[in-house]
């Protein structure tokens, strides 16, 4: 039978937190859920070390730690004691075993909920997809990719007592004005785009800039064009705003400009690289799009997504640099260059438009965490950053010729649709194809797999698409990964 400290102090020998950090969490944690007595002393370092089966001086830094910290006593030849301290100022939870604390949805709520965003169409993703062998998952970043040292020295840096006076204050509505400084000189370059600091705004990744221009642009009449199939995320966001949603087709050279586009106040697109097919949006097309939307009065809300992914050719330039006087509004992010949880995105736009985006993004969180802010301007001050789009260019092109070269091999009667780059492929099965089951089925193989019904507007949405990324699968795992989607197809038709 484990001993009381084995059952409080649970270490695990895999985790990447140290077993001294571990033991003064379980201390901590212990204390404060008052399983442990002021007056009674915490067992003498040899001893806890023996029952954890740890170095003895392990046991004595994390004491020391906490008597740092003042969260433990020492009291000469009595041992370490909790601090009685530690309880001042706390209230302890009541004795509500019969009382509901949380209601599940009390009267209150029931009658001033307007909103219900849960219920909404959305992608689903699967949380333990790093416990697979093939991966298929979009979005997500193979670990082996990010670039950790590089981030870490940045992360360093800024800690030192200079950078902190910079960023350790509260910036109210404003931007860490290096990191202003290095998208305008040295990412949206990259793109043709070569703007003013008053007209950038740093925000929580793409998808946080989208809400806030359709906070500021759309109201309950506007009319708001988006791609179909399309990004869901965006469909969704403008539905909280408007009912007034307009499909747009989208074909081989990308959005297509139709009487359907000319109608709309607003329109959301990815000419990059399509989400989700990953078309690139042709020169003449793009043209097209600006001298419509320019005559038409149309809002083009640029999401300049998976932009530096185009490593076939040379990428096709940003809309926002096309035009000097076309109505576009640009969005990008740095997110899947560093780490997609890192969630730092930026938008371009008129000065009049960003600084109602400050006055906005001030009310909900005010800024962007100011330190993670300066870390990304020395990540790409440094150099880190060009190098790191150079290294994804080589293993995303690895990738992308053994995905083409595998499904064109084993997946002949699929429909792919042709894309330049990017970091998925958009595949489409027979009509009686559907791709929900088959998800379910090879996930129970460990295969992960992402369904393309929830991209498309409506209800009876086609169910015989679906989505291949290719950024969190080792180039070894792509082959044997379609092998067995095309099993699962072959088996289907022999049924």
């Amino acid at each position: 039978m484990k001993s009381l400290w084995n059952r409080l102090i649970k270490l695990d020998r895999k985790s990447s937190k140290s077993l001294q950090i571990q033991i003064r969490e379980g201390i901590v944690t212990a204390a404060l859920e008052k399983l442990l007595e002021t007056d009674k002393p915490l067992p003498s370092s040899r001893e806890l070390a023996k029952e954890l089966e740890v170095a003895r001086n392990t046991v004595v830094l994390a004491y020391q730690h906490l008597v740092d910290e003042g969260f433990l006593d020492s009291h000469e030849r009595k041992g370490f004691f909790i601090n009685p301290q530690v309880y001042r100022d706390r209230i302890d939870q009541p004795n509500t075993s019969d009382q509901n604390i949380a209601e599940d949805c009390p009267d209150w709520c029931k009658k001033l909920l307007l909103k219900q965003p849960s219920l909404q169409r959305n992608i689903r993703k699967n949380k333990n997809w790093k416990d697979h062998p093939y991966p298929f998952i979009f979005g997500q970043l193979d670990f082996n990719l990010i670039p950790i040292h590089e981030w870490r020295e940045c992360v360093h840096y800024s800690l030192n007592v200079g950078e902190m006076r910079q960023w350790a204050t509260d910036q109210v509505d404003e931007d860490d004005p290096l990191l202003i400084e290095q998208i305008q000189k040295r990412v949206l370059p990259r793109r043709g785009i070569w703007t003013k600091p008053e007209n950038i705004m740093v925000t929580l990744g793409a998808q946080n800039a989208l809400y806030i221009i359709a906070s500021l642009l759309v109201g309950r009449d506007t009319k708001v064009g988006i791609e179909n199939p399309g990004y869901p995320d965006v469909r969704n966001i403008m539905r909280l705003k408007t009912m007034n949603l307009v499909g747009l087709e989208v074909d081989n050279d990308g959005l297509v400009i139709d009487e359907h586009f000319s109608d709309c106040d607003v329109v959301y697109v990815t000419p990059s690289h399509q989400v989700p097919s990953g078309v690139t949006m042709s020169h003449s097309r793009r043209h097209a799009l600006l001298e419509t939307a320019t005559r038409e009065g149309i809002v083009i809300i640029e999401d300049d997504f998976e932009a530096e992914s185009n490593f076939k050719h040379e990428p096709q330039p940003a809309l926002k640099s096309l035009s000097d006087t076309a109505p576009v509004i640009y969005v990008g992010s740095t997110s899947k260059t560093f780490a997609p949880g890192l969630r730092l995105g930026y938008m371009v736009a008129p000065a009049k438009m960003i600084q109602e985006a400050r006055a906005l993004r001030r009310l909900m969180y005010r800024h962007v965490p100011a330190n993670n802010q300066r870390s990304a301007a020395l990540f790409i001050s440094l150099g880190h950053y060009d190098k790191m789009i150079g290294r994804l260019h080589t293993i995303y092109k690895e990738r992308w010729q053994a995905m083409y070269e595998a499904i064109e091999r084993h997946l002949p009667t699929l429909k792919c649709v042709p894309n330049f780059g990017g970091s998925s492929f958009w595949l489409e099965g027979d009509k009686d194809l559907d791709v929900d089951v088959m998800a379910a089925a090879l996930e129970q193989q460990g295969v992960i797999i992402e369904a393309g019904s929830v991209f498309f507007i409506g209800k009876n949405a086609p169910k015989n698409h679906f989505r291949l990324g290719y950024a969190s699968i080792p180039v070894d795992k792509i082959e044997p990964g379609i092998l067995m989607i095309a099993d699962y197809l072959y088996g289907r038709l022999h049924e």
